[in-house]
């Protein structure tokens, strides 16, 4: 399989930086919605196909300020990144993020402030658990919140958010990626998981380089779970990925996306519109112009929204 570099960057590029993909590219899958076809196929067709809205929760919600937070953390001096700073930081990120999307605000009822509060508070005690796993004063992350991505088989782009890569004095690369739920079952560290090869196997591909360390740091235990891939693990995943892509597609030629019923179901958002639940889907969509660049939703999950 051949691969080439798309896009390395720092910030989240408009439309205007993003260069076009390679003619080769048919398709693009990010991690997120690979995972959405891994866990059911349905789930996928609703999110990236129907694209039908989901509102969010207040865990996702909570999730996503806490990302802000530790991102905005890094702006700061060495010295000055105490939990006493990411403790201020909380409301004014919390305030813009209500700013960009006004829709938040409808989490709690109007005039709620004893509930914004506990809310606040309980994204300043997910704070408190990351200072009990790292010390911010002793690293200087390379990128945060960084798109990257790759090429893979030729046609398929494969990209998403990294929440933060670091690289050591000889080259080495961890990929770091917070985690605002508990620490998981070994199926739900098998999804996260998931999510870093991803992350991994572009690295690789972009950068020549297998990333030493994937470390999940799940906030609400204080805890970290560290995993180290290999080269020959990181072909296998690609002929995973692509084969999953392919999956994809014949399932789209065939307008078959069947549910697979898990404990999953408890907290999707589409139960209504399931078989499994007694639901009927939507028409299938009638089929527009092919963007190569667009997997799912019209803008990337916010950090935190798959937690």
């Amino acid at each position: 399989m051949t691969a080439e570099p798309v896009i390395d960057t720092q910030h989240s590029p408009t439309a205007s930086e993003v260069p076009a993909a390679p003619p080769t590219v048919r398709a693009s899958l990010s991690p997120s919605r690979a995972a959405d076809f891994k866990t059911c196929p349905l789930l996928y067709r609703f999110r990236s196909i129907d694209r039908l809205p989901e509102r969010p929760t207040v865990e996702q919600v909570r999730g996503t300020l806490v990302h802000a937070v530790l991102e905005r953390l890094f702006d700061l001096p060495a010295a000055a990144r105490t939990p006493e700073s990411a403790g201020d930081l909380v409301a004014p990120q919390w305030d813009r993020l209500v700013t960009e999307q006004p829709e938040l605000a409808t989490l709690f009822a109007e005039g709620d402030t004893a509930g914004v509060e506990g809310f606040l508070r309980s994204a300043s005690a997910l704070l408190e658990g990351y200072f009990t796993v790292e010390d911010p004063r002793r690293l200087e992350p390379a990128e945060r919140e960084a798109l990257i991505s790759a090429v893979v088989d030729d046609e398929l782009l494969i990209r998403g958010y990294l929440d933060r890569l670091d690289v050591a004095p000889d080259g080495a690369l961890r990929v770091v990626d917070y985690k605002t739920g508990g620490a998981p079952r070994e199926a739900f560290e098998a999804r996260a998981l998931f999510q870093l090869k991803f992350y991994a196997l572009v690295l690789w591909r972009t950068r020549g380089v297998v990333p030493r360390v994937l470390r999940l740091l799940y906030l609400k235990d204080a805890e970290v779970c560290d995993y180290s891939p290999d080269a020959d693990e990181l072909l296998r995943f690609e002929r995973t990925v692509v084969a999953l892509w392919q999956a994809i597609e014949q399932a789209t030629a065939r307008q078959d996306f069947r549910p697979r019923p898990s404990r999953l179901c408890d907290w999707c958002s589409h139960q209504a519109l399931c078989p499994s639940f007694g639901g009927t889907p939507p028409p299938f969509p009638v089929a527009g112009p092919a963007d190569p660049l667009t997997d799912a939703r019209s803008r990337p999950a916010a950090p935190g929204a798959d937690e």
